[in-house]
């Protein structure tokens, strides 16, 4: 239902190197609060992003704790042969519908990604892992560096991945340049398109429209939805692309509408104070810190308030 990426998407948009314990505090307190699908970093070369370095030994960590399904990014081929060899239970493959962005972040046109995914596709039914493989079409509604993205470009991406071996596809507006109704319009004819193959949307909030956006890809369907504990994350290749929809206040909504997440919101507040203590300097989000609880409404009484 909510998927986790603030070790993956928060950390690599912030100066702070958090270390491998607190990591693992992390995702032992996550866990703990009823999250089970946690992305908890990248294969990428540690010169690039200091932050991830560690992301194997996070990952090991991550597998010990039943239940949890413990993905992993990876940027190319090389990504995926330490994604495949660590064990990860699934790996998103970025690609972005702005061939500007796509250029900038990956180096790679949207096309040669696809290809690229043909051969991860390739070397995962090689080896006989069961990890899957989920593209994640990124820049979906436009982008800072190329402005314009065509729907029909995103479509086209989102098919050519499935065609080329991805088990599943993901949408994310990736410079929060969405609005309900251009995502109620994109993933409504994404969903029509490919049915449930369409496993995830990810939303920024740069602009307040984060969890409008959410709802409104729960109404053509969604059930699936990446999030950020306090709000951190962004993209060093697509400027002003800040803030993802923040976890707690996600969890907080759905269950407010009578979703059950599993997900203990009081737990997720309480971790989101020693996340915060880690990243001090840091710019955090979210609004559900800063109000409170309503009263009367723990979180065992949120879906009976909504339903009452």
């Amino acid at each position: 239902m909510v998927r986790e990426v603030g070790l993956r998407d928060g950390l690599q948009s912030i100066a702070t190197v958090v270390s491998t314990a607190h990591k693992i505090e992390w995702i032992n307190a996550a866990y703990a609060a009823g999250q089970r699908e946690i992305e908890v970093g990248s294969f990428v070369p540690a010169r690039l992003l200091p932050q991830l370095a560690d992301t194997a030994e996070v990952l090991a960590h991550a597998k010990t704790l039943p239940g949890l399904v413990a993905s992993v990014l990876v940027p190319n081929f090389k990504g995926a042969e330490r994604a495949l060899e660590c064990g990860a239970d699934l790996m998103v493959v970025p690609l972005s519908a702005s061939h500007a962005h796509s250029l900038a972040n990956l180096r790679k046109t949207p096309d040669e990604v696809v290809a690229e995914v043909a051969r991860i596709r390739a070397l995962r039914d090689a080896s006989g892992s069961r990890t899957l493989i989920e593209g994640g079409v990124g820049t979906a509604f436009g982008c800072t560096l190329q402005g314009e993205v065509a729907e029909s470009e995103v479509l086209r991406l989102m098919q050519a991945l499935l065609d080329a071996g991805a088990d599943r596809v993901s949408l994310a507006d990736t410079v929060g340049y969405a609005d309900p109704a251009s995502v109620a319009r994109l993933f409504g004819k994404a969903r029509a398109l490919v049915g449930d193959r369409l496993a995830c949307a990810h939303f920024h909030d740069t602009r307040g429209m984060g969890l409008a956006n959410v709802y409104a890809a729960w109404q053509a369907g969604i059930t699936r939805f990446d999030a950020c504990l306090a709000g951190i994350g962004g993209c060093p290749h697509a400027p002003g692309a800040s803030g993802n929809v923040t976890t707690e206040d996600l969890v907080f909504m759905l269950e407010r509408m009578g979703v059950a997440t599993g997900i203990d919101v009081t737990a997720l507040l309480a971790l989101r104070q020693r996340v915060a203590g880690w990243l001090a300097g840091e710019t955090l989000h979210g609004t559900l810190w800063q109000a409170g609880l309503p009263q009367n409404a723990a979180p065992a009484a949120l879906r009976e308030a909504a339903t009452a």
